[in-house]
């Protein structure tokens, strides 16, 4: 008995050791015990923490992102690419004869296919190489024919950013979190060496372009003078002189100091990419800049990690639930072994290691040159590319207002000239400035342009004034506001160049409801009618407007 009671007692003490003690001596041994054996199902039911350092639910931000911008920018060549490169567009792509007809459709077909293809990635957050590269490649056909109108910088950093989102994907699974194709750590580096490279050539080109930045100045005439300004442009440009220089000062440390945070650890690391963001979402809310401060927060967001994307994501299903689940695994030391596509990937992020920075010499030389240029593609793909923006402020800002009249002697001043409203740009002075941000009017932006050079440097523009005299459906359908909808075609229209300003708050002028004062400059270009044109028209191989479509003159 004594025997048996020895070998029962080892028994006890053994499950004690191993943690099944049985319920009589759990109840015996008080409140301890029972806090032991309830800790796990007590941490269970806690919310679970997404471990820093991983890159899972980054990679389904940034392919969101990037969807995103893809989407708008597929939807503005939808829209608008037929009338300014199609068959009759004002800068017609230089095609051969018999695909001439086709033109206009393959424009089209393009334009669905990325919208149709970037739209499945922003709602699913999913992808592979091949639905990426297929974006990159439609949207790099449009930019090679895009002529004047795709020859900004936030192309070519759409360009770059696609192209570093291929990289982000498996090569054919679609799924938010693919357990054998875990987020490669070179290719998160290669989107923060872009937001790094964007940073620190906006910032260069600003301190070497142009005074006023360095005087800090330039914030008193950019929110009149950029390019679409929208209502809040209206009221920080009256704000006072300290907050102007607070701004400029800002600029610079945003620009020229914080990219350098990418470099040291994760915090600042994350600082830094909370700071861009923010700065991107300031001049988002002051200006209409395209989709350009949208696409620059793209590379931005590879400054975070999981921990600190977690909250976006639900811990229930989906990605963030996944990726739990594999920490779990991670810890409990049961991980895949690594397979033979998962060593070729390791080869094929190490090449575009190499690639990025053989490609990066000639932009880094560029950064640190006296003779820094900006928007600038130094390989013919547009793999890595330097960037920069309003390297100069202009300090006065000057339109082109079309005019047009049913008067047959244009010198007559008796003759009623009508203006002609496009869809943002400032015109009538009565008008509220209007939101487009992030979608883009191509002409509307280039007419800025085309204010502060002359007809004969944008010829482009004498065609537009042959499409009005014709009321060319396809050119009016960029345009707000036509004063001959319905009525005769004007007989003559003209080009007038107009000063404008913000009306200052309080005045009699911002009491009558204008935004804008104007004085007249000048002609921009004299009166025209369709006849005058016509050789005009054909020593540029445009097709005249008294012509049907597909004839030539």
């Amino acid at each position: 008995m004594a025997a048996t009671g020895d070998s029962s007692g080892s028994s006890v003490r053994k499950r004690h050791v191993e943690g099944r003690n049985p319920e009589p001596e759990r109840e015996e041994s008080g409140e301890k015990h029972g806090e032991e054996r309830g800790e796990e199902p007590e941490k269970d039911r806690r919310p679970q923490s997404l471990h820093p350092g991983t890159f899972w639910l980054t990679r389904v931000v940034l392919l969101r992102s990037v969807a995103f911008i893809y989407l708008l920018a597929f939807s503005v060549a939808f829209n608008q690419n037929k009338q300014l490169i199609g068959e009759r567009g004002l800068m017609p792509m230089q095609q051969l004869p018999e695909q001439r007809e086709e033109m206009d459709a393959n424009l089209d077909a393009l334009a669905v296919a990325g919208m149709a293809l970037s739209a499945v990635v922003l709602v699913t957050g999913t992808a592979n190489m091949v639905i990426m590269a297929s974006l990159w490649v439609l949207y790099h056909s449009l930019v090679s024919v895009g002529q004047l109108w795709y020859s900004f910088g936030w192309e070519s950093q759409l360009l770059e950013t696609g192209f570093l989102s291929i990289f982000l994907c498996p090569l054919w699974t679609l799924s938010q979190v693919p357990p054998r194709c875990p987020p490669s750590l070179i290719s998160i580096w290669t989107f923060r060496w872009l937001i790094v490279r964007i940073m620190l050539g906006a910032g260069l080109i600003k301190i070497r372009g142009d005074r006023c930045w360095r005087d800090l100045t330039c914030m008193d005439y950019h929110y009149e003078t950029q390019p679409v300004p929208n209502p809040i442009s209206y009221y920080m440009h009256f704000s006072p002189w300290w907050f102007h220089r607070f701004e400029a000062i800002s600029n610079h440390l945003i620009e020229l100091v914080f990219p350098f945070f990418t470099f040291l650890g994760r915090r600042m690391c994350t600082v830094n990419g909370a700071v861009q963001v923010l700065f991107q979402a300031v001049l988002i809310t002051s200006g209409n800049l395209s989709f350009l401060n949208w696409l620059t927060i793209v590379p931005s967001l590879a400054c975070f990690d999981d921990a600190a994307l977690g909250f976006l994501f639900s811990s229930k299903s989906g990605a963030k639930k996944a990726v739990l689940e594999m920490q779990k695994e991670e810890a409990a030391g049961r991980t895949p072994k690594p397979s033979k596509g998962m060593f070729i990937r390791r080869v094929v992020n190490v090449s575009l290691a190499v690639l990025i920075g053989y490609l990066s010499v000639p932009v880094v030389m560029n950064l640190f040159s006296s003779k820094q240029v900006m928007n600038t593609s130094f390989d013919p793909l547009r793999i890595v590319n330097t960037y920069g923006a309003f390297g100069s402020i202009t300090k006065e800002r000057t339109e082109v207002i079309f005019q047009g009249t049913l008067s047959g002697d244009p010198k007559d001043p008796e003759a009623l000239w009508e203006e002609y409203q496009f869809l943002c740009k400032p015109g009538d002075v009565q008008r509220r400035p209007c939101f487009i941000s992030p979608y883009h009017y191509r002409l509307d932006w280039l007419m800025w342009f085309a204010a502060f050079q002359t007809y004969e440097q944008s010829e482009w523009v004498i065609h537009i004034a042959g499409r009005l005299l014709s009321n060319d459906s396809s050119v009016l359908s960029l345009i707000d506001h036509n004063p001959f909808q319905g009525r005769e075609t004007p007989r003559w229209v003209r080009g007038e160049h107009f000063r404008y300003r913000f009306t200052p708050p309080g005045s009699s002028s911002a009491a009558e409801g204008k935004w804008w004062l104007r004085n007249r400059i000048g002609a921009y270009f004299p009166a025209v009618d369709l006849e005058g044109l016509r050789g005009y028209f054909q020593s540029r191989s445009w097709p005249h407007p008294h012509l049907q479509p597909g004839s030539r003159t």
